[in-house]
């Protein structure tokens, strides 16, 4: 008989026939052998992991874990960046409490899933808040915005996207960069260069080797660039320099990969700190966007933020965005609603948006004066070197010019947490610590080369 044509029952006789056989074979095999566990039962302390070395702690979160375990009064943590209030408390701001209020008394809201590409009202109020009101992009629907998770998740949806469909796969990323920069686009199947950024001996701009390095690029590469509050350095170029940076980048065909980690949260302005991702999406090319509202809200552990894309027509957006839903739904299958619905709730109500503004000016302001009280205690304590970056570097973080003996020292005598390359968070300190930190730098710089 053609076994194409065999029936039903036949075939399933058959797969029970060798099924059976195989059964009989096994009880053969543990007549004639005795029986040994594999090595996924418990009678052995012997693991199938056995080989997994310990990882090393994160740099940056590792600081942190440092720094719990020190049980001195005067300890303090500047590596992680989060907010601290003058206290040294996180913050929840008052307008997402009065959000959360909100939600929780709206019956109507349930806890069903979200769609793959996030809440429609978040991601639509999203690029409006980047993109501006009457942005072109947007009105001709040429901007797809898909919510992800945290800026973190935003870089990797856009990575995997990128590797999946994009003419190159080469990204150039500033040097420094955020740590976990390198990571995020070499698991995502890129190829990671570097482009120079900082400058040590001015502690400022290399906008010399920035443009060169750039204008060496492969043409069409993809260019990471931090839309402000450069991370770690606190160094972004000025309007004037973004204008040379778009002209360059678009001359060559160089995608565009924003990284706004800190949209408001660097000036205390929110379309300040927006202008230069305005002026590359002006000029109608195409760009990529991660967008975050860790800092900017403070819904660090809510996870909440934004990818968007801006292409050439609303029928390419609308094809990028099916392509995004296949990298997402075996990714994380959708987003969380909780920490979408809040930012919703802030962005669409009048009120409520215009208190933002106001707390996040307030916390933006606290930074800059944070700056100004570390730089005049260092001046007064006569500490050598210039510290003047400390005020002209904006954001949250200051590169402070310290190296990893001085930054070790620090730890050791004063208590005080912070990364190997000389970076602190502004935004963990206050009134009552600055001179602590300067005590500490003084020592540093005079006592370790």
């Amino acid at each position: 008989m053609n076994p194409e044509l065999a029936s039903p029952s036949s075939s399933s006789d058959r797969r029970i026939s060798v099924l059976a056989r195989h059964l009989a074979g096994v009880e053969m095999d543990s007549k004639n052998d005795s029986i040994s566990a594999f090595p996924t039962s418990g009678s052995d302390n012997n693991s199938v992991f056995s080989h997994v070395v310990r990882g090393p702690e994160d740099p940056i979160l590792g600081v942190t874990v440092a720094y719990n375990k020190d049980p001195s009064p005067v300890k303090l943590n500047l590596g992680v960046g989060a907010y601290r209030t003058e206290e040294g408390k996180p913050l929840v701001l008052n307008v997402v409490r009065k959000a959360e209020l909100l939600l929780v008394n709206d019956r109507s809201r349930v806890k069903e899933y979200l769609p793959i590409t996030g809440l429609a009202e978040f991601n639509k109020l999203s690029a409006k808040l980047m993109f501006g009101a009457n942005c072109p992009a947007i009105q001709e629907n040429r901007v797809t915005t898909v919510q992800c998770l945290s800026g973190t998740g935003s870089l990797r949806v856009g990575a995997e996207f990128l590797a999946k469909h994009y003419l190159q796969r080469t990204i150039y990323i500033p040097q420094p960069t955020w740590g976990n920069h390198p990571k995020i686009f070499t698991l995502a199947g890129l190829s990671v260069k570097t482009y120079r950024y900082y400058d040590p001996a001015t502690r400022g701009l290399n906008f010399q080797g920035l443009v060169e390095d750039l204008s060496s690029a492969s043409s069409g590469a993809i260019v990471l660039l931090h839309a402000c509050a450069h991370n770690p350095t606190g160094v972004d170029p000025t309007f004037q320099q973004w204008e040379q940076i778009r002209k360059l980048m678009r001359s060559k065909g160089l995608m565009p990969f924003f990284d706004s980690a800190y949209q408001g949260f660097a000036s205390g302005n929110l379309d300040a700190d927006a202008q230069p991702i305005r002026m590359f999406v002006a000029d109608g090319g195409e760009l990529l966007l991660a967008q975050s509202y860790a800092k900017n809200m403070g819904l660090y552990g809510e996870r909440i933020g934004a990818l968007s894309i801006v292409c050439k027509t609303a029928d390419v957006a609308a094809r990028v965005e099916s392509q995004l839903k296949l990298v997402i739904r075996p990714m994380y299958s959708n987003p969380p609603i909780h920490g979408a619905s809040i930012v919703a709730a802030i962005l669409k109500n009048r009120d409520l948006y215009n208190e933002w503004t106001i707390e996040l000016k307030a916390m933006a302001d606290r930074i800059i004066s944070m700056r100004q009280k570390l730089f005049e205690a260092l001046r007064a304590r006569g500490t050598p070197g210039d510290w003047s970056h400390i005020v002209k570097q904006i954001g949250m973080f200051t590169f402070t010019g310290l190296n990893s003996k001085q930054v070790s020292f620090m730890t050791k005598e004063y208590h005080i947490y912070m990364t190997s390359d000389g970076r602190i968070s502004m935004a963990g300190l206050s009134s009552k610590t600055v001179p602590h930190l300067a005590d500490a730098i003084h020592a540093a710089v005079k006592q370790v080369v």
